[in-house]
Protein backbone atom coordinates (compact mmCIF):
# COMPACT_ATOMS: atom_id res chain seq x y z
CA UNK A 1 0.00 0.00 0.00
CA UNK A 2 1.28 3.51 -0.85
CA UNK A 3 1.83 6.21 1.24
CA UNK A 4 3.01 9.72 2.21
CA UNK A 5 6.32 11.22 4.10
CA UNK A 6 4.56 14.10 6.09
CA UNK A 7 5.94 15.15 9.14
CA UNK A 8 3.99 13.87 12.40
CA UNK A 9 4.13 14.55 16.05
CA UNK A 10 4.52 12.15 18.49
CA UNK A 11 5.00 12.79 22.26
CA UNK A 12 8.54 14.82 22.00
CA UNK A 13 8.99 13.70 18.20
CA UNK A 14 8.33 16.04 15.24
CA UNK A 15 9.80 13.92 12.26
CA UNK A 16 9.01 12.47 8.84
CA UNK A 17 6.98 9.36 9.20
CA UNK A 18 5.07 6.94 6.60
CA UNK A 19 1.98 8.47 7.04
CA UNK A 20 -1.35 6.05 6.00
CA UNK A 21 -5.24 5.95 7.79
CA UNK A 22 -5.72 2.78 9.28
CA UNK A 23 -8.59 2.41 7.47
CA UNK A 24 -6.51 0.73 4.66
CA UNK A 25 -4.41 -1.13 7.12
CA UNK A 26 -8.23 -2.84 8.47
CA UNK A 27 -9.66 -3.45 4.67
CA UNK A 28 -6.42 -5.34 3.33
CA UNK A 29 -6.45 -7.46 6.64
CA UNK A 30 -9.81 -7.96 6.88
CA UNK A 31 -9.93 -9.05 3.22
CA UNK A 32 -7.15 -11.91 4.28
CA UNK A 33 -4.14 -9.72 2.83
CA UNK A 34 -0.79 -8.96 4.66
CA UNK A 35 -0.78 -5.17 4.28
CA UNK A 36 3.10 -3.26 3.30
CA UNK A 37 3.81 0.24 3.45
CA UNK A 38 5.69 1.81 0.39
CA UNK A 39 6.28 5.10 1.14
CA UNK A 40 8.75 7.11 -1.45
CA UNK A 41 11.99 5.34 -0.76
CA UNK A 42 14.31 8.39 -1.36
CA UNK A 43 17.03 6.45 -2.48
CA UNK A 44 18.04 3.17 -2.70
CA UNK A 45 14.53 0.85 -3.46
CA UNK A 46 13.45 1.02 -7.44
CA UNK A 47 10.19 -0.06 -7.92
CA UNK A 48 11.38 -3.85 -9.46
CA UNK A 49 13.04 -4.68 -6.09
CA UNK A 50 10.04 -3.43 -3.82
CA UNK A 51 7.58 -5.30 -6.79
CA UNK A 52 9.78 -8.26 -6.06
CA UNK A 53 8.77 -8.74 -2.58
CA UNK A 54 4.81 -7.97 -3.03
CA UNK A 55 1.93 -10.05 -4.42
CA UNK A 56 -0.71 -7.26 -5.06
CA UNK A 57 -0.12 -3.26 -5.57
CA UNK A 58 -2.74 -1.03 -3.48
CA UNK A 59 -2.34 2.54 -4.54
CA UNK A 60 -4.25 4.65 -1.75
CA UNK A 61 -6.08 8.03 -1.74
CA UNK A 62 -4.22 11.21 -0.94
CA UNK A 63 -3.60 14.60 -2.61
CA UNK A 64 -4.23 15.66 -5.96
CA UNK A 65 -1.74 14.22 -8.56
CA UNK A 66 0.11 17.32 -10.32
CA UNK A 67 -1.53 18.48 -13.40
CA UNK A 68 2.12 18.95 -14.74
CA UNK A 69 2.17 14.75 -14.91
CA UNK A 70 -0.32 15.09 -17.46
CA UNK A 71 0.40 18.11 -19.55
CA UNK A 72 -2.00 20.68 -17.88
CA UNK A 73 -0.97 23.54 -15.51
CA UNK A 74 -2.53 23.61 -11.90
CA UNK A 75 -6.17 24.36 -11.34
CA UNK A 76 -6.77 27.19 -8.84
CA UNK A 77 -8.78 24.48 -6.83
CA UNK A 78 -5.09 22.00 -6.79
CA UNK A 79 -3.86 20.45 -4.31
CA UNK A 80 0.01 21.65 -3.77
CA UNK A 81 1.60 18.75 -5.25
CA UNK A 82 3.23 15.83 -3.35
CA UNK A 83 6.06 15.23 -5.94
CA UNK A 84 8.05 12.52 -4.23
CA UNK A 85 4.71 10.10 -4.15
CA UNK A 86 3.38 11.05 -7.32
CA UNK A 87 7.18 10.07 -8.62
CA UNK A 88 7.04 7.00 -6.76
CA UNK A 89 3.58 5.76 -7.50
CA UNK A 90 3.74 6.34 -11.26
CA UNK A 91 6.31 3.95 -11.47
CA UNK A 92 5.30 1.77 -9.26
CA UNK A 93 2.28 1.21 -11.62
CA UNK A 94 4.05 1.45 -14.35
CA UNK A 95 5.86 -1.77 -13.46
CA UNK A 96 2.96 -3.47 -11.65
CA UNK A 97 1.67 -3.22 -14.94
CA UNK A 98 4.76 -4.46 -16.88
CA UNK A 99 4.67 -7.26 -14.85
CA UNK A 100 0.88 -7.78 -14.43
CA UNK A 101 0.99 -7.77 -10.74
CA UNK A 102 -2.89 -7.29 -9.42
CA UNK A 103 -3.26 -3.63 -8.68
CA UNK A 104 -6.38 -1.60 -6.54
CA UNK A 105 -6.23 2.20 -7.09
CA UNK A 106 -8.60 4.14 -4.70
CA UNK A 107 -9.37 7.41 -5.48
CA UNK A 108 -6.24 9.80 -5.74
CA UNK A 109 -4.93 6.07 -7.00
CA UNK A 110 -7.44 5.37 -9.26
CA UNK A 111 -5.84 8.83 -11.19
CA UNK A 112 -2.66 7.63 -10.69
CA UNK A 113 -3.21 4.54 -12.91
CA UNK A 114 -4.92 6.58 -15.75
CA UNK A 115 -2.08 9.47 -16.13
CA UNK A 116 -0.13 6.56 -15.93
CA UNK A 117 -1.10 5.14 -18.82
CA UNK A 118 -1.44 8.53 -20.53
CA UNK A 119 -4.97 9.81 -19.67
CA UNK A 120 -5.89 13.13 -18.22
CA UNK A 121 -7.99 14.31 -15.15
CA UNK A 122 -11.04 16.93 -14.42
CA UNK A 123 -9.15 18.79 -12.32
CA UNK A 124 -12.02 20.28 -10.72
CA UNK A 125 -15.49 18.10 -10.56
CA UNK A 126 -17.98 20.86 -9.80
CA UNK A 127 -17.37 22.56 -12.72
CA UNK A 128 -18.87 20.05 -15.08
CA UNK A 129 -22.40 20.82 -16.06
CA UNK A 130 -24.77 19.09 -13.10
CA UNK A 131 -22.21 17.66 -11.57
CA UNK A 132 -23.55 16.50 -7.93
CA UNK A 133 -21.83 15.69 -4.83
CA UNK A 134 -18.64 13.64 -4.77
CA UNK A 135 -17.97 15.36 -1.21
CA UNK A 136 -19.47 17.40 1.39
CA UNK A 137 -17.25 19.77 3.48
CA UNK A 138 -13.75 19.29 4.99
CA UNK A 139 -13.20 15.86 5.75
CA UNK A 140 -17.06 14.77 5.07
CA UNK A 141 -17.48 12.15 2.82
CA UNK A 142 -20.29 11.99 0.13
CA UNK A 143 -22.54 8.48 -0.22
CA UNK A 144 -24.06 8.60 -3.82
CA UNK A 145 -24.74 5.28 -6.07
CA UNK A 146 -22.79 4.39 -8.57
CA UNK A 147 -23.85 2.20 -11.86
CA UNK A 148 -21.40 -0.73 -12.71
CA UNK A 149 -21.17 -1.93 -16.21
CA UNK A 150 -21.91 -5.24 -16.69
CA UNK A 151 -19.56 -8.22 -17.02
CA UNK A 152 -16.82 -6.07 -15.74
CA UNK A 153 -13.97 -7.15 -12.69
CA UNK A 154 -15.98 -3.74 -10.63
CA UNK A 155 -19.68 -5.37 -11.40
CA UNK A 156 -18.29 -9.34 -10.91
CA UNK A 157 -17.07 -8.22 -7.19
CA UNK A 158 -19.97 -5.92 -6.35
CA UNK A 159 -22.41 -7.64 -7.82
CA UNK A 160 -23.65 -5.01 -9.83
CA UNK A 161 -24.55 -1.19 -8.90
CA UNK A 162 -23.28 -0.25 -5.31
CA UNK A 163 -23.78 2.35 -2.48
CA UNK A 164 -20.35 4.17 -1.90
CA UNK A 165 -18.47 6.61 0.07
CA UNK A 166 -16.79 9.09 -1.95
CA UNK A 167 -13.99 12.48 -1.16
CA UNK A 168 -13.01 13.28 -4.53
CA UNK A 169 -13.15 16.55 -6.57
CA UNK A 170 -10.88 15.67 -9.22
CA UNK A 171 -11.78 12.55 -11.66
CA UNK A 172 -10.71 10.50 -14.90
CA UNK A 173 -11.30 13.16 -17.62
CA UNK A 174 -9.76 11.10 -21.27
CA UNK A 175 -9.31 7.43 -20.60
CA UNK A 176 -5.93 6.49 -22.26
CA UNK A 177 -5.56 3.15 -24.56
CA UNK A 178 -6.55 0.15 -22.95
CA UNK A 179 -7.94 1.59 -20.03
CA UNK A 180 -12.02 1.40 -20.16
CA UNK A 181 -14.70 3.23 -17.57
CA UNK A 182 -16.24 0.35 -15.20
CA UNK A 183 -18.48 2.50 -13.31
CA UNK A 184 -19.85 6.18 -13.39
CA UNK A 185 -21.94 8.28 -10.69
CA UNK A 186 -25.54 9.25 -11.09
CA UNK A 187 -23.56 12.55 -13.08
CA UNK A 188 -21.51 10.79 -15.20
CA UNK A 189 -18.81 11.32 -13.78
CA UNK A 190 -16.51 8.07 -14.04
CA UNK A 191 -16.49 6.22 -11.12
CA UNK A 192 -14.64 3.02 -11.80
CA UNK A 193 -11.98 1.83 -14.30
CA UNK A 194 -10.16 -1.41 -15.26
CA UNK A 195 -7.73 -2.21 -17.57
CA UNK A 196 -8.70 -4.69 -20.55
CA UNK A 197 -7.30 -7.95 -21.13
CA UNK A 198 -6.74 -10.82 -18.29
CA UNK A 199 -5.16 -9.37 -15.14
CA UNK A 200 -6.65 -7.49 -12.59
CA UNK A 201 -5.76 -3.57 -12.46
CA UNK A 202 -9.16 -1.95 -11.43
CA UNK A 203 -9.30 1.45 -9.90
CA UNK A 204 -12.23 3.27 -8.31
CA UNK A 205 -12.98 6.95 -7.33
CA UNK A 206 -15.10 5.85 -4.20
CA UNK A 207 -13.17 4.60 -0.56
CA UNK A 208 -13.67 1.27 0.39
CA UNK A 209 -11.90 1.23 2.88
CA UNK A 210 -15.00 3.72 4.68
CA UNK A 211 -17.41 0.85 4.69
CA UNK A 212 -15.43 -2.09 6.58
CA UNK A 213 -18.77 -4.21 6.18
CA UNK A 214 -18.21 -4.59 2.59
CA UNK A 215 -15.31 -6.10 1.94
CA UNK A 216 -15.76 -7.53 -1.51
CA UNK A 217 -13.52 -5.23 -3.59
CA UNK A 218 -10.54 -5.44 -1.86
CA UNK A 219 -11.26 -9.71 -1.48
CA UNK A 220 -11.68 -9.35 -5.06
CA UNK A 221 -7.46 -8.37 -5.09
CA UNK A 222 -6.41 -10.76 -2.95
CA UNK A 223 -8.17 -13.68 -4.86
CA UNK A 224 -6.19 -12.50 -8.00
CA UNK A 225 -3.28 -12.16 -6.03
CA UNK A 226 -4.05 -15.98 -4.87
CA UNK A 227 -4.21 -17.02 -8.29
CA UNK A 228 -1.22 -15.71 -9.47
CA UNK A 229 0.75 -17.28 -6.85
CA UNK A 230 -1.09 -20.59 -7.23
CA UNK A 231 -0.26 -20.15 -11.26
CA UNK A 232 3.18 -18.59 -11.60
CA UNK A 233 5.36 -20.00 -8.22
CA UNK A 234 6.89 -23.73 -8.58
CA UNK A 235 5.40 -26.08 -6.18
CA UNK A 236 8.78 -26.93 -4.56
CA UNK A 237 8.86 -23.04 -3.68
CA UNK A 238 5.32 -23.25 -2.21
CA UNK A 239 6.48 -26.30 -0.23
CA UNK A 240 9.44 -24.22 1.38
CA UNK A 241 7.43 -21.34 2.56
Amino acid sequence: MTTYVERARQGVWDVPAAYLQYAYVELVTHAGGVPVLLPPPGVGATPVDVLDRVDALVLSGGRDVDARRYGAEPHATADPPATDRDEWELALTREALDRGLPLLGICRGAQVLAVALGGTLVQHVPDLPAAGAHKHGPGEFATHTVRTVDGSRVATALGGDAVVSCYHHQAVERLPEGLRATAYAEDGVVEGVELDGEGFAVGVQWHPEQTLDDLRLMQSLVAAARDQWDRTIPRTMKEKV
